[in-house]
């Protein structure tokens, strides 16, 4: 007897393995494995077997193909006197990578450059240095830059990209192309906000029931450092009915609400118990959940935060279900399984009755829960001998009462079917389940429990078990055990023990199986739930210390496996209290898996079905006549055997023992049709009914008396460190000027261990007397508006505060109440100062405020004020931007004025008129001027200086853009062109590139303040924007289908007569060298397009 077990499922690039046994030889036989694939035959085995028995694993790896594609596997056993062969289809697939984008943070002001990495898996987590080929998407879907052909480095690649100053705002993605039809995104946000001080935090019940009396509800305020906010607190608690609201009603019509307006505790919070009586929770027409907002309007500044929570409301009052419970039961083996019993909210029911009984009568039994509301079962099937079984859990007996207007608390039930296991010789083995998940880096032992009956045995003392573990789609390891056996009944428990790595997760399959003399192959599967590890440890992620105040220093260190690299991302918590992202974690990368990796089950992948045929010849039985009745015999359909099992499994099986239980041929006479298919449909209709009921505070002593805060990153620290060959990495760095919650994580990559994740830890960033800003993200020059000033003290004492703002040339400030010359803030308490504003000068404006405990004894009421030694004064230096009102914002316009002077005296002078234009903006106005002693000097001598960065509308962004790309090609044919020069010029190229398609129409074209004003597209700026961004394309990425669009909008206005039609406005009359007919276009157009170039037809 022979049995060849191999996957159904063959991954190109990856180790997998065909598992051989043969057993009972008594001669030497010829065994080889042949797998046709890819026009060729590849030999997996062909050995001579002498041995009695022999059961081995045989690793084995197929090339990368061009596509998913089905292959051939031909089994051979040649003796003398035997010969066995079988030839089944197998599925070859090319393994995916895993690949995942991570970002520095996940949203970006304009002007600030997202940082990203690249990291590139094989299904068990070890690094794959292959090529990365990735793009950038703008929220118009423009492709704006593209990276292709980078080499990653053990598995990782970091690259960035620099927004412009006005970018288009919306969500980016980072594209990164796996294969021709598969790609990986990464999305984050680019928008002008400003971060978030605190957050908002609801709590309350997941879920009530609709017999619950009262909700407790809290709503609290903290600041990212973890202190409470003070403020008034709105709480809206409110259930909205199921049908939409009416507008003559307005919101009374939407949801009935209860309110409530409290000032928040020492906490930050405000609590309450609501009662449910309003909401009417047994009443229909209302959305079964109830919706909780919180307001917390900050004491001083104003600011106000909202925070939601939701509740779900369930009519369920208990809920019984099976877990691990089989499909099929085989007699003399107890029905394993776990019932568990929870309320309406999920919560688990303890100490609480639980009925289970089998076909009503075969069985029944009572079960008493846990403290997890769970219990195991085991019932004895000696007796039993029913095809199928249905078993159920009951709980309390459901309410017969229905009314539409109302809803009726339920009590479900639990009803799972199971079929008897099909055994010629009533032989059995069943792995016992596990409930628990299992862990990583411990072994793991499996009860298997067996009955063989006498026949089986006969005078054999052992028995030889056979075992195997699959994981992701493979064998990942086999073996034997030997089971001593009695002559007689032999029945009990046998154990086997395997390692759990993270070569397993996160499930493991578990195939035991025997074949016994006569050809009769006895198996039994199990999955098990595996902890997603991942193979490379990384540990001990730390800060030390873990809270520092701004401006000094700390140690982050790790601990990994030795000669790892590791990415390190530190980054503040307010970022994402504004936007929160998808964590990277254990689970979100076992989710890269393919699926087929993790729930494939059986023989069919996508569109390919690849069951077998079962060779075994049909029984021909003849019907009984008995009392006046035919008995027809039918096929014990609902039975399970052994080839179910490995199908599910999806193991192919290559075998000449017994997997097959045995099927009844088709009869044709008219009475017996019709009985089978009576049977049949019975079956069939009661599927559905068994389906639908299955269910399954340390101090610096060096501080300063005085502290200068100025450097407020949002992503404090990104890096990459080398692990030593203890394993061990560290990192000293400075901790910003922020009083914040730092969140800090790491990943590492090794060559020999794989990939590894570190948890997220914290850094705790803060003093106890600090003034903090509010300001807006950006103001307009000339309008005032209102800088605040907060001043917190967390010292243990009141002490007096004087509080400044710094004079500056760039704006004019008024307090707007009367200045006091200081202030008395006692513990916890805070102070708000504020000045009106109105900035003179525009860009980025500094505004400096300083906050300083007096050193007098002035008390505060019956409070002793106490002055700190150190930290005396604090000062805080943020920057503004200033811009231009509406429409002007970033037109700027250049005027040059030139003249020789022919020299013929020691000195002499010229006078230059600068005459600026009436709607100037006031302020913005600049000059500067060169002499030189060449006429030619200011450009050859100088040309780097001719590079700008673009920026303003779609025609002036264009007129900046251009010169740059002369520039390059000047400098680089005459062997002028530094790597600085080159690399200043091509950022502009990038940055006016990225801009310009804020001006793009949907339809290809171009205007010069885009389609968001109803523009139509001008043919002049589309011609100068083709031509520019073609003669570009040697320095920078520009994407094929910008320049494709606007060639194919410039051809729709071709008239017959080969002119072009004008269409659109154009301001800047010198693009078009100050004409404009159509004669003039057409040359215009012309020449752009031999420029780009074309060939010409």
């Amino acid at each position: 007897q022979y049995m060849v077990l191999l996957p159904f499922l063959i991954h190109t690039d990856a180790p997998e393995k065909v598992c051989i046994q043969l057993t009972h030889l008594n001669e030497s036989v010829t065994l080889s494995a042949t797998l046709e694939y890819q026009g060729e035959n590849r030999s997996l085995i062909d050995d001579v077997v002498s041995e009695k028995d022999i059961f081995t694993c045989i690793p084995f790896s197929l090339p990368k193909s061009n596509s998913t594609s089905v292959a051939f596997l031909t089994v051979m056993v040649k003796g003398e006197t035997q010969q066995f062969r079988s030839r089944k289809s197998v599925l070859v697939k090319n393994s995916e990578s895993l690949v995942f984008v991570q970002t520095d943070k996940p949203i970006y002001k304009p002007g600030q450059t997202v940082l990203f990495r690249i990291v590139s898996l094989d299904k068990d987590f070890h690094p794959l240095n292959e090529k990365s080929y990735s793009h950038l998407q703008d929220p118009q879907r423009n492709r704006i830059y593209q990276w292709q052909g980078v080499e990653l480095e053990i598995g990782l690649i970091e690259l960035s990209f620099p927004l412009t100053s006005d970018p288009m705002q919306g969500s980016y993605k980072i594209v990164v192309q796996k294969s021709v039809t598969s790609h990986v995104e990464h999305s984050f946000s680019v928008e002008e906000y400003v971060l978030p001080k605190y957050e908002v935090l609801v709590k309350l019940p997941k879920m009530i029931t609709i017999e619950d009396k009262e909700i407790p509800v809290s709503v609290c305020g903290l600041y990212t450092y973890g202190k409470p906010v003070p403020g008034l607190v709105n709480v809206q608690v409110c259930r909205k009915f199921s049908h939409s609201g009416s507008h003559c009603y307005g919101k009374d019509s939407e949801a009935v609400c209860e309110e409530f307006v409290r000032q928040a505790d020492a906490r930050g919070c405000v609590s309450d118990v609501v009662r449910t009586k309003i909401f009417q929770l047994q009443r229909s027409g209302y959305k079964m959940n109830i919706e909780v907002q919180g307001k917390i309007t900050e004491d001083g500044t104003g600011i106000e935060m909202v925070g939601t929570g939701s509740c779900e409301i369930t009519s369920i009052m208990s809920k019984v279900s099976f877990h691990l419970l089989d499909s099929y039961y085989r007699p003399g083996i107890p029905l394993f399984g776990m019932v568990k019993l929870v309320d309406g909210i999920d919560a688990p029911i303890a100490n609480e009755t639980i009925r289970i009984s089998v076909n009503e009568g075969n069985y029944e039994g009572n079960y008493t829960t846990d403290e997890q509301g769970q219990s195991w079962f085991s019932i004895d099937t000696t007796t039993f001998t029913e095809a199928s079984l249905e078993i159920r859990a009951e709980h309390k007996p459901e309410l017969n009462c229905y009314d539409s207007d109302w809803i009726t608390p339920s009590y479900e039930h639990a009803l799972h079917s199971i079929s008897r296991f099909y055994s010629p010789s009533n032989s059995f083995l069943k792995i016992e389940p596990k409930h628990e998940t299992l862990s990583c880096g411990f072994p793991t032992e499996v009860r298997v429990h067996y009955v063989f009956t006498p026949d089986v045995i006969g005078e054999q003392k052992k028995i030889v078990i056979y075992y195997l573990v699959m994981a992701k789609g493979s064998i990942m390891l086999a073996d034997t055990h030997d089971l001593t056996v009695n002559p007689g009944d032999a029945y009990g428990i046998f154990r086997l023990t395997f390692p759990v790595e993270a070569t397993i997760a996160p499930k493991a399959r578990m195939l035991v199986y025997t074949t016994l003399p006569s050809g009769e192959v006895i198996a039994s599967s199990a999955d098990f739930q595996v902890e997603s590890c991942l193979p490379n440890k990384v540990s001990n992620l730390s800060f030390i210390p873990k809270e520092g105040l701004p401006a000094s220093n700390t140690r982050l260190q790790l601990h990994s496996s030795p000669k790892s690299l590791c990415a390190i991302r530190a980054v503040d918590k307010s970022v994402l209290l504004m936007k929160p992202e998808d964590e990277l974690s254990h689970r979100s990368l076992y989710d890269l898996l393919p699926e087929e990796m993790k729930e494939i089950q059986g023989y069919s992948f996508k569109d390919y079905y690849l069951e077998d045929d079962n060779v075994n010849p049909c029984l021909s039985l003849d019907n009984i006549l008995l009392n006046g009745f035919v008995y027809v015999p039918i096929s014990p359909d609902g039975k399970g055997d052994a080839y179910d099992i490995l199908k599910l499994l999806g193991l192919k099986v290559f075998t000449s023992s017994k997997i097959h239980k045995p099927e009844i041929c088709r009869r044709y006479r008219e009475h017996v049709m019709e009985s089978n298919y009576m049977v049949a449909n019975f079956v069939d209709s009661m599927q559905p009914y068994y389906d639908s009921y299955e269910m399954m505070e340390e101090t610096d002593a060096g501080h300063p008396v005085e502290t200068i805060r100025k450097y407020f990153p949002e992503t404090w620290i990104w890096d990459i460190v080398s692990v030593n060959s203890e394993g061990n990495a560290e990192l000293d760095v400075t901790i910003p000027d922020t009083i914040t919650e730092w969140k800090a994580n790491a990943f590492c990559t090794s060559s020999d261990t794989g990939f590894g994740l570190s948890p997220t830890v914290s850094l705790r960033a803060f003093q106890p007397f600090f003034v903090e800003l509010t300001l807006p993200y950006s103001v307009v020059r000339g309008e005032a508006f209102t800088l605040k000033a907060t001043i917190f003290n967390y010292l243990t004492a009141c002490i007096r505060v004087s509080v400044s703002l710094a004079k500056s040339t760039h704006f004019l400030a008024a307090p707007v109440e009367k200045e006091e010359e200081s202030y008395c803030i006692c513990l916890n308490e805070r102070k708000t100062v504020a000045w009106a504003v109105t900035p003179k000068s525009l860009g980025q404006v500094e505004f400096s405020v300083s906050a300083e405990a007096l050193q007098n004894q002035q008390p505060c009421g019956n409070a002793i004020v106490e002055t700190p030694e150190k930290g005396r004064k604090d000062t805080v230096i943020r920057q503004l931007l200033v811009e231009v009102w509406g429409m002007l914002k970033g037109m700027e316009v250049e005027t040059t004025y030139n003249s020789v002077i022919c020299a013929s005296e020691k000195s002499m002078s010229e006078t230059v008129a600068l005459v600026l234009p009436e709607n100037v903006v006031d302020g913005s106005a600049r000059a500067y001027f060169s002499v030189l002693g060449d006429i030619m000097g200011t450009s050859m001598q100088n040309l780097h200086q001719l590079l700008q960065m673009p920026f303003g509308c779609g025609e002036q962004n264009m007129v900046l853009f251009a010169p740059n790309i002369y520039v390059l090609d000047y400098l680089n044919k005459t062997g002028q062109l530094s790597e600085e020069i080159k690399s200043k010029a091509i950022g502009y190229l990038v940055s006016g590139y990225q801009r310009q398609l804020n001006y793009k129409h949907w339809d290809g074209s171009y205007s010069t303040f885009g389609p968001q004003f109803g523009q139509a597209g001008n043919t002049w700026l589309t011609a100068f924007v083709l031509k520019s961004f073609a003669q570009a394309r040697p320095y920078i990425f520009i994407y094929e289908k910008h320049i494709q669009d606007a060639l194919i909008w410039l051809t729709q206005k071709q008239k017959e007569n080969g002119c072009f039609h004008s269409s659109g406005t154009l301001l800047n009359n010198a693009m078009k060298g100050g004409v404009d007919n159509e004669v003039s276009l057409t040359a215009y157009i012309t020449i752009a397009l031999l420029e780009i170039p074309l060939p010409v037809t």
